[in-house]
């Protein structure tokens, strides 16, 4: 096959491939929002799209979905350009992917969200979705916590600490942009934004007055030491992370 994308694919070949053994399909559920002064808003889509490429590769005899590009982000509409569906939004998409993936006939369903508003919802479809389509393997890799502990133990290779490694659009997120999409990342533009610990208080100043109440830039996380090189370890350990969390499942 020239691509295991299946936008780039035909129906035949889809169906060829899924007869040859290409059950396993993967899906990343990205978002269209804010990432500080410095990154573009399709930063946690492209991210996503290059990750579950990289897991489908991996994996072997696996296809991979399109994106789904826009996400949970309420706590991000204070900054212009955020799009944010409501969470029964996401779960009617993702519920109607898991269908027309069934049909098609796959066996093995995994989504992948890479935006920490999107987790909760994924991990509460699936739940309901493994009720809908018995005998079907339905996977989500939704333990934020795990997923940030992975980048940020990378980062301190670098001798970069966890709040400067950031949960949105700090040195790690901006590091894997740079390694993604120089052209589009303003360097010029890197500056701290909120340093301090992210633990349940900050989380709920997010949940309850937006990104804004914690930090005027968007930013979490400190992006200035961030580079393309950096990027490709954290890519590396991403994928790394989630085929293992995968494998983990299908045990």
């Amino acid at each position: 096959m020239n691509s295991i994308r299946m936008d780039q694919m035909t129906w035949p070949d889809i169906k060829s491939a899924i007869e040859k053994g290409y059950e396993t399909v993967v899906v990343a559920v990205g978002s269209t929002e804010q990432h500080g002064p410095h990154l573009p808003t399709m930063t946690d889509t492209r991210i996503g799209d290059d990750v579950t490429h990289r897991v489908a590769m991996k994996l072997g005899h696996t296809l991979q979905a399109s994106t789904i590009i826009v996400g949970c982000s309420r706590h991000h509409l204070g900054f212009p350009g955020t799009i944010s569906l409501r969470d029964e939004t996401l779960k009617m998409i993702i519920l109607d992917y898991m269908d027309s993936l069934v049909r098609s006939g796959f066996k093995r369903i995994v989504f992948l969200p890479m935006h920490g508003g999107n987790f909760p919802t994924v991990q509460a479809v699936v739940r309901e979705a493994r009720q809908a389509h018995r005998g079907i393997e339905i996977i989500g890799v939704t333990d934020l916590a795990k997923l940030l502990d992975c980048l940020h133990a990378a980062s301190a290779e670098f001798g970069i600490s966890p709040s400067e490694s950031g949960a949105h659009a700090g040195e790690s997120e901006t590091s894997i942009m740079l390694a993604l999409e120089k052209d589009l990342i303003l360097a010029d533009r890197f500056a701290p934004g909120h340093v301090g610990p992210t633990g349940e208080k900050e989380l709920e100043i997010l949940r309850e007055q937006g990104m804004g109440a914690l930090t005027k830039i968007g930013v979490l996380g400190d992006p200035r030491r961030a580079s393309a090189e950096k990027g490709e370890v954290y890519l590396d350990r991403l994928t790394e992370f989630l085929v293992q969390e995968i494998k983990k499942q299908s045990d």
